[in-house]
């Protein structure tokens, strides 16, 4: 019995040797991984977020280590599979998250003053495109197979108007965000696509007459905006930090300036997870559930 006791004693001590030597979370060693999604200019997005990060590490000491992944799945398999503790993720990705208890929202986004947004079917002028339902024979633009704005929402559209679209759109092409949507039907490589409101303006500066070229059709119902979510094993110290600081900069105008570079983001709320609930409504009332719209 004896033996037995000093046995566990040294197992136990052995347990807390490991446990102290082991990185901290935020420490060099284990920076926080932040996933990004490439919704918009991949090289604007990581400059943003590499500013918040060194700005995270000023204020808590934590090290934040942004990457942008190859698309909006990956960045919730990253928070699910343990290889990102932070997500940048849009709306329907945060629910998936959310649903496989991967993600925990702590901020979401606000733009123009308002924490909810819309989605919109662009075209051009000169393909006889006036109304959704239009849609039929004709190829289609999306940012990802699972950005809200530029597909979940536009597809449960097209589905009321009668329309299946794997069946009756000529081609659905991915085209990496909504500015390459954008261009895409200014160029006319699609005949129509769907973003959020009103990307169009992101790419003014490279194409003045963007707005009279690529014309709006259709506008969804409010969606909430995209959120900052932690991954559900994310210490609550640690994530409170994160927000704390994060918060912060929505208090100076060159934290805001920062912000903007990011996502368009022109400052950042509290919400919790029922936040979200309406969106979930919306999936409800149009016979859709998150694995239909994953299949």
């Amino acid at each position: 019995m004896k033996n037995r006791l000093i046995m566990l004693a040294a197992i136990v001590v052995v347990g807390l040797l490991v446990a102290a030597c082991a990185p901290k979370v935020g420490s060099a060693d284990k920076p926080i991984v932040w996933a990004l999604v490439p919704s918009q200019d991949v090289d604007a997005v990581l400059t943003g977020a590499e500013e918040i990060a060194a700005h995270i590490e000023e204020e808590t000491g934590l090290i934040v280590e942004p990457v942008v992944t190859t698309d909006f799945t990956a960045a919730v398999e990253a928070m699910c599979n343990g290889e990102a503790q932070m997500g940048a993720l849009n709306t329907f990705n945060y629910v998936v998250a959310k649903q496989r208890g991967c993600a925990e929202v702590g901020l979401v986004s606000v733009r123009f003053g308002s924490n909810f947004y819309a989605g919109q079917v662009i075209t051009r002028p000169d393909t006889g495109i006036t109304s959704v339902a239009d849609l039929a024979g004709h190829t289609f633009c999306r940012p990802d197979p699972t950005s809200t704005s530029g597909w979940i929402i536009p597809s449960i559209a097209m589905r009321a108007e009668g329309l299946d679209p794997e069946a009756d759109l000529t081609e659905i092409v991915d085209a990496g965000g909504h500015d390459g949507v954008v261009i895409a039907v200014y160029n006319g490589d699609c005949d129509a696509g769907s973003t959020f409101v009103d990307a169009r303006t992101n790419v003014e500066e490279d194409f003045p007459d963007v707005m009279d070229k690529v014309i709006v059709v259709a506008e969804s119902a409010p969606i909430p905006n995209d959120t900052i979510s932690f991954a559900s094993d994310l210490p609550d110290d640690v994530r409170e930090q994160i927000i704390t600081a994060l918060l912060s900069l929505t208090e100076t105008e060159e934290g805001l300036a920062v912000l903007n570079t990011v996502y368009s983001w022109s400052g950042l709320e509290r919400v919790e997870d029922s936040f979200y609930d309406g969106f979930r409504q919306q999936l409800d009332a149009a016979g859709m559930s998150i694995e239909d719209l994953l299949n």
